[in-house]
């Protein structure tokens, strides 16, 4: 009995959120997407001027001039693999689960580097550097010293939103395992206590601070200067690591179609081979690119 590609697909569509959870953090643009590859989203242009006591009359009439943000949806596929067995996989949740354990984490993890990478900021206007004491590089091929996160960083952060008349709801911030580590090093007791306290599992939060619901994966951004590296590039010795914060309603994502390929009763594999793909894009969605921003890393002596 060959294996029902319903199952695979519908593994892959709830692995992809459940293990990203940051990914969740956005407007989902899914259903807005044309022929399963570009969606545009519409930014409403400025409001018509408010004047007091109008002394010239016809007032004169203007029309609002929208401006259409869009993006394009990437294909991300997997290696081919073989499943010998395909009668047992059926029956079995835990022997599928095993088969597609490292591809589906491959294929989340290349997704989650995409989706950071759309969202990070492109100007150096929402950039914010680190503060702290100097500390060894750490993102791959850095060589170096570089500042420390500190908790006034993320601070400057909430300014840089709340001057941006950004929603005070639905703010996040998303580090890497050293620099939630090193921001960790700055709270008090008292203050991580109470950090800690406003954790969340469910939703992948490990507490809140200034306003952000701060998350935290191995690896989030490397920049050099203020231009973020692309998805799968090789580090430099000038490279540092940055956080990423953004409002909910600032970010989109969308997921098209996930195909599952396979070629049931493979002579020369003496199984069935199988292959995924999945469709994917995000952008920032705000046309002005406020309610994004990075905490980069400062270089020092």
């Amino acid at each position: 009995m060959a294996v029902q590609k319903e199952i695979w697909q519908d593994a892959i569509v709830n692995g992809l959120f459940a293990e990203n959870t940051f990914l969740a953090k956005s407007v989902n643009d899914s259903v807005f997407v044309e022929k399963g590859k570009r969606v545009h989203i519409q930014n409403a242009g400025r409001a018509s001027k408010v004047e007091m006591d109008r002394s010239v009359l016809p007032a004169a009439v203007k029309q609002r001039t929208d401006t259409d943000v869009a993006y394009d949806l990437h294909e991300f596929t997997t290696d081919p693999i073989v499943i010998r067995n395909a009668e047992e996989v059926e029956v079995s949740y835990n022997k599928r689960e095993s088969v597609l354990q490292m591809d589906r984490a491959a294929l989340f993890d290349r997704v989650a580097e995409f989706f950071i990478r759309e969202w990070a900021p492109d100007t150096a206007d929402y950039f914010l550097k680190t503060s702290g004491a100097a500390a060894v590089a750490h993102t791959p091929s850095a060589t170096g010293n570089r500042r420390k996160l500190m908790k006034k960083d993320v601070r400057a952060l909430s300014t840089l939103f709340n001057k941006q008349n950004v929603s005070k709801q639905g703010r996040f911030l998303l580090l890497d395992a050293e620099m939630y580590d090193e921001l960790l090093e700055d709270l008090t007791e008292s203050q991580t206590f109470a950090f800690l306290s406003s954790a969340d599992a469910q939703r992948g939060v490990v507490g809140n601070l200034y306003g952000f619901d701060i998350m935290s994966r191995a690896t989030v951004l490397a920049c050099d200067g203020t231009t973020v590296n692309a998805v799968g590039a090789s580090g430099k010795g000038t490279d540092c690591a940055a956080g990423l914060a953004w409002q909910q309603d600032c970010v989109s994502r969308a997921l098209g179609e996930v195909i599952m390929n396979g070629n049931e009763g493979d002579p020369t594999w003496y199984g069935d081979v199988y292959s995924f793909l999945v469709r994917a894009g995000g952008t920032r969605r705000r046309a002005d690119k406020k309610g994004v921003a990075a905490i980069l890393q400062a270089t020092t002596a």
